[in-house]
C-alpha cells in the first residue's frame, strides 16, 4: 500500500506523512498563532479598546490564511500531483471541493 493511500485506523482517513522540515514549519506557524490567541484573550481580560483587540484578530485571520496558503501548497504539490501522474482523477474533484470549502 503506497503511503498516501494509508488510512487512520482509527477515523478512517487518508493520513500524510510528512518531512521534519515540513511538520516543524507547520508547527512553528500554528505556535505563532497560538500566542497570537492567547494575547487577544489577554487584550479582552485586560479591557483593552475594541479597535486594538480587532486589529490584533486581523492578524491571527492573516497568519491563518498564511498557514492554509503554505498547506495548500504543500498539498497539491505532492498529493496531488502524486495523484494525477498515476492517473487518479479524483484527486482533482476532491482539490476542487477543497477549495469551494476555503473559499466560503
Amino acid at each position: 500500500m503506497e503511503e498516501k493511500d494509508k488510512v487512520c485506523p482509527a477515523c478512517q482517513h487518508k493520513t500524510k506523512k510528512r518531512s521534519d522540515k515540513e511538520r516543524r514549519s507547520l508547527i512553528n506557524r500554528l505556535s505563532r498563532i497560538e500566542g497570537q490567541v492567547r494575547g487577544i484573550r489577554r487584550m479582552v481580560e485586560n479591557d483593552v479598546y475594541c479597535p486594538e483587540i480587532l486589529i490584533q484578530v486581523s492578524a491571527v485571520n492573516a497568519a491563518l490564511n498564511s498557514f492554509n496558503k503554505a498547506l495548500l501548497a504543500e498539498h497539491i504539490r505532492t498529493c496531488v500531483a502524486a495523484d494525477i501522474r498515476e492517473g487518479d482523477e479524483a484527486a482533482i474533484d476532491e482539490l476542487v471541493l477543497v477549495l469551494q470549502k476555503l473559499m466560503k
